[in-house]
């Protein structure tokens, strides 16, 4: 019977359990994932499963820590999604956040675009830290996802995006989120890269301000190659402010959505 342990493959005997075999390969660990879901159960090994068992405190193999990262993933998402190429324009509230779920998501290669630099009022709702202000923001990212995911390609353009250089940043992308903040430059985005990248689908995001109730805020397919996360109506202005919460679960839509993409899965 072949199972995968710790990311490489094994053949073990039929009737051999998961107890049974932690016994005969790692008696010292302390965590057993079968199957994308943490146990503490013992059960019959079955053909094809993916196993990892983990030792509390101990740094594995680059190997081992790559396969116990994808681990609580379902199985062969991680084969899916560390094939995959994604964009993201514009790297504030939204954009920072959804790189860093993508990362931990496991996604082969991410594009990142921004011009910006880390000031202290972005720190109210973007993944940035006190050690990152005047940092341009492409580097101060691109040093977190390493550091959370280093088995990941990070590609940086500390460039403004726009109309003329949208498409040729983003070439070879599967998906692309718009993270924009100005709705016609938000606008303008989606326009040309539904334009000038015909293979492309996009994510884009519409109103996530304020602090009224978060499940106002969902996804949409706007059209074959178009999704919209936000509620579609919260703007930020004058007495309405762009805040962590409804920010974050706007991203989490956003980066949900091109999991979904980059499995199959089309609908929201």
């Amino acid at each position: 019977m072949n199972i995968s342990l710790n990311g490489a493959p094994l053949t073990v005997p039929e009737g051999l359990t998961l107890f049974s075999l932690r016994e005969r390969c790692r008696p010292a660990a302390d965590v057993i994932i079968a199957g994308g879901f943490q146990t503490s159960a013992d059960r019959p090994l079955r053909e094809g499963d993916q196993v990892v068992f983990i030792r509390k405190g101990e740094m594995p193999s680059r190997q081992e820590l790559e396969s116990m990262m994808a681990a609580r993933h379902t199985p062969f998402v991680h084969e899916r999604v560390k094939k995959a190429r994604v964009g993201v324009a514009g790297l504030g509230g939204l954009g920072s956040h959804i790189a860093v779920m993508l990362a931990r998501t496991g996604v082969g290669h991410l594009i990142l675009a921004d011009f910006d630099v880390v000031e202290p009022s972005n720190l109210n709702r973007q993944h940035y830290f006190i050690s990152h202000l005047g940092m341009p923001k492409t580097d101060a990212l691109a040093s977190q996802l390493h550091e959370i995911n280093p088995f990941i390609e990070v590609e940086t353009h500390n460039v403004r995006v726009t109309v003329e250089n949208a498409a040729s940043l983003f070439a070879g992308c599967k998906v692309v989120c718009e993270a924009f903040d100005q709705p016609q430059s938000k606008a303008e985005l989606v326009s040309v890269l539904l334009q000038d990248l015909p293979g492309v689908q996009v994510v884009a995001a519409s109103g996530m301000a304020g602090y009224e109730s978060a499940n106002g805020i969902i996804t949409r397919r706007q059209f074959s190659r178009l999704y919209l996360c936000g509620d579609g109506a919260s703007e930020a202005k004058e007495g309405q402010g762009l805040m962590a919460p409804r920010v974050s679960v706007c991203a989490g839509h956003q980066a949900n959505m091109v999991l979904r993409l980059l499995l199959g899965l089309d609908e929201p």
